[in-house]
């Protein structure tokens, strides 16, 4: 990789004073799993990164970024954090790509893999690396990018009223997604309406030309423009008032075929990952294709490589035992509204259908009622069989037919047995959960015994 920061340069973007002339090809904040190279910034959290510099230093970090004055290659600063955001800055400033920022209550990481891979087709695109979409995640995210970027996918996200004006005045994008908003950390806002107005944060740090894309088929859009006065908005969905519409849409268990019009135009968009969701996720990215000023149908085009990634849909064909089966790996997060689209894909599916599913966290007072309310949904899937991991999928399991309902689990090592227990070939196995619950270590652990 080639040079990304002099010290000299990032001395200038953070305020900071540089011990010597040296450079650096990349950015990290974890000293473990750093590139040679990289310029370690130890962070403050429960653990002080300071401490891990010595270890950053002999896994090959070619500077430090420091509170402290220590040897070797660093540039001394008063707030290592502050210091990140500040080169997180001066990287966009002076790369002058695009940037496209993307929130959203469910499907934010995946709706940004795919502009990226879009993106792609017409120049060099940076983006978030995994989730990174917090504090720290976006400046990071910021600081790593190539002055010669021509397009900038930045995830934010939040749990607490005032983080996205934060995120957006630091990157001040171009564009701004908000893919929809539900119920989603209910623990830390009094409703939905709270959230959509935290959603409504990320028009905060829009450019004075910049374009606010919002999805027309939420409730809660009318909401956001009446925030968004002097912006330009576009929206999607299936409205024929939207500057994105959805005409014609139909999913089957490989993925979906959508015909769009987009300013007189009818553009064909066809998707190889399954799911309603991903209608809506692929007029998402059209409309930000519109707004960014490139050519639709290359972009339709580029949007058929998009597939699942894993914890986020991705399908793994297995052997169990000797049983043969497919796994839909959603075992990265899970709120009500990403729980009935899992299982909606689940339904597409042929054979026998089995949950495999994990508390949702951060629901608040009414959580024990949205947990139950899965029942519906499953049935409506075909389900024949789900087992539970969580206090509150006890109230799950209560709402569902005698026949539907497998063991309640304590953790995931717990419901690993009981779903190896109902294995037969040919089933087809969602994993779905909160994070915290732990079920990717049961992906992890059954795509390693049929390895």
């Amino acid at each position: 990789m080639s040079e990304l920061w002099t010290a000299s340069d990032i001395a200038k973007a953070v305020g900071g004073k540089a011990s010597g002339d040296w450079f650096v090809r990349g950015v990290s904040i974890d000293s473990r799993s750093l590139n040679e190279g990289d310029l370690f910034v130890p962070l403050k959290d429960a653990r002080d990164g300071h401490d891990f510099i010595e270890m950053a230093q002999k896994n090959g970090a070619d500077g430090v970024l420091s509170e402290k004055d220590i040897s070797g290659n660093h540039v001394l600063v008063d707030d290592t954090l502050g210091a990140l955001r500040g080169l997180g800055k001066e990287g966009v400033e002076r790369s002058q790509a695009l940037r496209i920022a993307v929130t959203g209550s469910v499907g934010k990481t995946s709706v940004k893999e795919a502009l990226a891979l879009m993106f792609a087709k017409f120049g060099k695109t940076h983006k978030s690396l995994k989730s990174y979409n917090n504090h720290w995640g976006v400046p990071l995210t910021m600081a790593r990018i190539p002055q010669d970027t021509d397009f900038g996918v930045f995830e934010m996200g939040m749990n607490h009223a005032g983080e996205l004006s934060d995120l957006s005045n630091l990157l001040q994008p171009d564009i701004a997604l908000i893919t929809n908003v539900a119920g989603a950390h209910l623990a830390h806002f009094d409703d939905v309406a709270a959230i959509a107005d935290a959603k409504a944060e990320i028009i905060d740090g829009l450019r004075k030309n910049g374009t606010l894309i919002l999805n027309a088929d939420n409730p809660y859009t009318a909401q956001i423009i009446a925030k968004a006065k002097g912006k330009k908005v576009v929206t999607f969905g299936r409205s024929n008032d939207c500057d994105v519409t959805i005409v014609t849409s139909q999913t089957h268990e490989h993925g979906s075929n959508t015909r769009l019009r987009i300013n007189a135009q009818q553009i064909d968009v066809t998707l190889l990952v399954p799911g309603e969701h991903w209608v809506s996720n692929g007029a998402a990215c059209m409309a930000v294709a519109y707004a960014a000023g490139i050519d639709l149908r290359k972009a339709a085009m580029a949007l058929r490589g998009v597939r699942a990634e894993d914890g986020r849909g991705a399908l793994h064909n297995l052997t169990i035992n000797g049983k043969d089966i497919t796994l839909i790996d959603e075992s990265y997060n899970a709120n009500p509204t990403s729980m009935v689209a899992a299982i909606n894909v689940l339904g597409l599916k042929p054979n026998r259908r089995i949950a495999v599913l994990g508390d949702m966290f951060e629901l608040g007072k009414d959580e024990v009622e949205m947990h139950a309310a899965l029942s519906k949904p499953l049935q409506e899937a075909g389900v024949a069989r789900v087992i539970f991991t969580g206090e509150c999928m006890r109230a799950l399991k209560g709402a569902l037919p005698q026949e539907m309902r497998g063991t309640l689990a304590p953790d995931w090592k717990s419901a690993l047995e009981a779903l190896k227990d109902e294995l037969a070939t040919g089933d087809v196995v969602l994993v779905k959960g909160s994070n915290g619950v732990g079920l990717g270590k049961l992906v992890a652990a059954l795509k390693e015994e049929a390895a």
